[in-house]
């Protein structure tokens, strides 16, 4: 029953767009000084590395960061910066909403593995949502003609039904 509001009611499109609307300003204001400043995860990463909790909870994440994201930190700044305003970008503007707060979720728990809390388990929590509601998030913005068209071009009708409701089921 709150899968079905969450879905398809108008009001709750209406509740997910003001909670889109604010996380997409988070990722936005968080991501663009990263992209057009000085950045450089390099010092976070080197923060996972020596944080002893992350090496004892999450040894193939601290191997991960150690291994491949330290050596590749000029990859991961850039990845972090253009993934923060792209996941800003695709909350404000509803477009390709249920990717952009899937992948604003996968940020956050990249973070809270590395011994960060701030405000992420918030947006972890307010994200489910938007995921959980799918195309219903992104009424209100873009994704009502974008999906369609995704739908008619990409898939050509391959998904059957009504895109507002089998798109992101």
């Amino acid at each position: 029953m709150f899968m079905d509001f969450l879905r398809n009611n108008v009001y709750a499109s209406a509740v997910l767009t003001v909670i889109r609307l604010y996380l997409g300003w988070q990722w936005l204001t968080a991501g663009w000084g990263k992209a057009f400043g000085d950045f450089s995860a390099e010092g976070f990463l080197h923060g996972i590395i020596a944080n002893e909790e992350v090496m004892t909870q999450y040894p193939t994440y601290h191997a991960f960061i150690e291994s491949f994201a330290l050596p590749n930190a000029e990859l991961f700044s850039f990845m972090v910066a253009w993934g923060e305003v792209a996941v800003g970008l695709g909350l404000i503007l509803g477009v390709l909403t249920t990717a952009a707060a899937f992948f604003g979720m996968v940020m956050n728990f990249a973070f809270m593995f590395g011994g960060t809390i701030s405000s992420n388990p918030w947006m972890v929590l307010l994200t489910i949502f938007i995921v959980a509601a799918g195309y219903n998030a992104g009424k209100f913005g873009g994704d009502r003609w974008v999906i369609p068209y995704i739908r008619e071009t990409v898939f050509k009708g391959k998904l059957g039904g009504n895109p507002e409701k089998s798109v992101t089921q």
